[in-house]
């Protein structure tokens, strides 16, 4: 991958935007917080650099609600999590006016983040999902790029909340793909993330 400076990838301009991150940062922990950014910073990286095309702005958006279904507000009982997370964020874009191919496209990305995929904001933020979450291609980013990233977004305690977050889901959902996660061996891969091995 070519290196890419952050400047390029700044969050879209705009009022859409703008309310994702406020949503956003009203729900999720700082850490998952920290960890959605990173997300699409790390998208956004890989698109920009091997040339494929993507909606910024809904790139951004389903970043930022990939995993909103984790957190209590938004749990669902009976959905897996990046369901209820799809159904908040299909909510969000129609309050934002977004016309309703959008919002559907918008909800199947973020349904699908952790399925082989399609869409390309979907290809996406799947990869980059795995690459925070267990270093999946980590190395494919030149070094300068990671180091701002997690610079800029810091990783906190991400791999207790997120772990913690699973395992929950796992126990309550037995069918669900957080449990499908956890049952294939997610801790272990966890840590072993070079991310957070070097910090």
């Amino acid at each position: 991958m070519k290196d890419v400076l952050l400047e390029v990838l700044s969050p879209p301009d705009g009022a859409t935007a703008a309310a994702a991150l406020d949503v956003a940062t009203a729900h999720l922990s700082p850490a998952l917080l920290n960890h959605s950014l990173r997300v699409h910073l790390w998208a956004a990286a890989r698109g920009t650099t091997d040339g494929v095309p993507f909606d910024p702005e809904l790139l951004y958006v389903a970043a930022l609600f990939h995993d909103i279904g984790l957190v209590p507000a938004f749990d669902s009982h009976t959905l897996a999590f990046e369901e209820a997370g799809g159904h908040v964020a299909r909510v969000f874009a129609a309050g934002a006016g977004w016309p309703a191919e959008r919002r559907e496209r918008l909800y199947r990305v973020i349904v699908r983040h952790m399925w082989p995929q399609v869409d390309p904001e979907g290809h996406l933020l799947a990869r980059a999902a795995a690459t925070d979450v267990v270093g999946r291609e980590a190395d494919a980013y030149p070094a300068r790029c990671r180091d701002e990233v997690l610079e800029r977004h810091p990783r906190l305690d991400f791999a207790g909340v997120f772990l913690a977050c699973f395992r929950d889901q796992a126990a309550r959902k037995p069918e669900s793909s957080a449990a499908d996660a956890v049952r294939s061996g997610l801790p272990g891969r966890m840590a072993a993330n070079p991310f957070d091995a070097a910090s």
